[in-house]
């Protein structure tokens, strides 16, 4: 049996890596008081189909729906905002307090072309922040993104921003794009060929060469955006100048969902291919109204987290053993599990050899997974009372008593490990 295409099993030698982004996204987002919350993986169809926009690609070619057993439209969540806006509405958050700082990581469904990177079964790390209308809000969003990148060792990236105004604004926008495309319509690519009428702003997104020279000379959104458009998205630069977060202006970006308005952003990989994003996100002032809750303004971002970890794993330290127990008691475990017991209270990693095998095979073993030091326990050291240390890169071998060994521990923890 094989797992469906698209998925893709973790295993244990990756899950170091989700854990690793996990604590670094809990502590940076803790220290800026957003709270984690759990949505469900199911969802009502129409709650993606009123947000995400019926036209999109995400709608018509990309959810998993289905109807249950009680002959109700089910799909899996294929992106964690309209989630999140439907759980601040049905559990009537707005009624406690004006600002909520929110975040998620979970498992979303989509079903594309799988390649590296990108799963029909990913996973997302995001943020909504809600019930703000200042830039300054929109500036925490970018700045937490790219803090957390940076707390993951990772710098190859860059931030590419742009206004896509509101409503009214994009509405006389796009008549005009769709004047000036339909010029040219035969020399588009296929897919922006069916969008010319559905979803023209898609276009301007679109990775092929020629449609892209084409775009070069239309109209652009930032010609027909108004006074408070183009006050807040200034406010926005400003404010990330000030934090000296460099920045790109692109005035073709766009998101692949309806419910964006003003600020649109996204942080991509300096590699040169096509699948570069790894973070995206806006402002969408609209969307908890439009789905039956009170007027709420919000900005938020998402990470793909397959794509994030393909970007840091080298960054990050695959050795989580420090000590190698290597064990050759055959009867009275107890002197083990006091030193077990030892090692836990100062909190260094280890792991028990239960192998059975001979000294040298356990030695063997504790070298290919790259651990330096071994705890040598076996009856001679019971009947003398003592552990044997070794240090497996120098060769440096030691007697400790056991009455000593908790100092010897302590040493490590204060010493050896950073």
């Amino acid at each position: 049996m094989q797992p469906i295409r698209g998925t893709k099993d973790i295993l244990p030698h990756e899950i170091q890596f989700w854990q690793y982004i996990y604590c670094i996204a809990n502590k940076v987002l803790t220290l800026n008081n957003y709270q984690e919350i759990r949505t469900p993986i199911i969802e009502n169809t129409e709650l993606f189909t009123r947000s995400i926009g019926n036209f999109t690609d995400i709608v018509n070619k990309e959810m998993y729906s289905f109807s249950d057993q009680g002959n109700r439209n089910i799909t899996l969540r294929p992106e964690g905002t309209a989630s999140v806006a439907r759980a601040f509405i049905s559990n009537k958050l707005y009624s406690s307090k004006k600002i909520h700082r929110l975040w998620y990581l979970g498992p979303m469904f989509r079903y594309e072309r799988p390649q590296k990177g990108r799963q029909r079964q990913f996973h997302q790390l995001g943020i909504e922040c809600i019930g703000s209308l200042m830039p300054i809000a929109d500036t925490e969003a970018i700045r937490l993104a790219t803090k957390i990148l940076h707390e993951l060792n990772y710098t190859k990236f860059i931030l590419e921003i742009n206004s896509i105004g509101n409503i009214s604004e994009r509405k006389i926008y796009q008549d005009h794009l769709i004047r000036y495309l339909s010029k040219y319509k035969n020399d588009l690519d296929t897919d922006s060929q069916k969008r010319i009428i559905n979803n023209p702003l898609r276009i301007l997104d679109s990775k092929n060469i020629k449609t892209q020279n084409i775009l070069e000379f239309g109209p652009k959104l930032n010609d027909y955006l108004e006074t408070n458009s183009l006050k807040h998205f200034n406010e926005v630069c400003q404010n990330l100048n000030y934090l000296n977060i460099p920045y790109k202006i692109n005035h073709n970006l766009v998101r692949g969902l309806d419910y964006y308005n003003y600020t649109a952003f996204e942080i991509k990989t300096t590699q040169k291919n096509q699948q570069n994003t790894i973070c995206g996100g806006g402002r969408y002032d609209n969307l908890i109204n439009q789905l039956g809750g009170p007027q709420t303004p919000a900005v938020g971002w998402a990470i793909g987290i397959e794509r994030l970890i393909i970007e840091i794993k080298n960054n990050i330290d695959k050795n989580n053993q420090i000590i190698y127990i290597a064990n050759q008691i055959t009867s009275n475990h107890d002197i083990l599990w006091d030193i077990i017991n030892l090692i836990e209270q100062y909190e260094i990693n280890f792991e028990l050899d239960l192998s059975n095998y001979n000294l040298s095979k356990q030695l063997k073993n504790a070298n290919q997974m790259g651990i330096n030091l071994c705890f040598i326990l076996g009856e001679d050291e019971i009947s003398n009372n003592y552990i044997t240390i070794k240090w497996l890169t120098t060769g440096i071998q030691q007697k400790i008593k056991i009455h000593q060994l908790k100092n010897y521990i302590k040493y490590i923890k204060n010493n050896i490990i950073t």
